[in-house]
């Protein structure tokens, strides 16, 4: 009976549609340099303080996860909010790689990292839970 259960596992890991889970995490990804570009633009034309642009920089992210949150949770039937959740960490994970590669490895791992980490995987999360 053990044997089919790990079976049944092995043909649920086969059923996830990585292409899909790619294209969402490529959306998620365009439309947070879409929105970038808007900050950027309102920061030249309206001079933003470094608050303002460091809360629109949070919502962006959250925005964006969570919209990859929802789409991945409309695809996938069960555990939506987990699907939205690896969305949120795989997001996280791109942005740290792409931090590395740009700061040459210097990254601090600090309350802001660990904050950012929980906004993107929560974004994901809810967004799968709406869904």
């Amino acid at each position: 009976m053990r044997h089919t259960e790990n079976v049944e596992r092995v043909s649920d890991m086969e059923e996830v549609p990585v292409g899909f889970l790619l294209k969402t995490l490529l959306f998620s990804y365009i439309l947070t340099g879409a929105m970038l570009a808007i900050l950027a633009f309102l920061l030249y034309k309206l001079g933003l303080g470094e608050k303002i642009v460091s809360i629109a920089i949070i919502v962006i992210y959250v925005a964006s996860t969570l919209f990859g949150g929802f789409v991945t949770g409309k695809r996938m039937e069960n555990r939506r909010f987990l699907w939205g959740l690896f969305m949120g960490a795989a997001y996280f994970l791109v942005l740290t790689a792409v931090s590395l590669c740009v700061g040459k490895g210097n990254i601090q791992v600090g309350n802001s990292f660990l904050t950012t980490l929980v906004l993107c995987a929560g974004g994901g999360m809810l967004g799968g839970m709406l869904s």
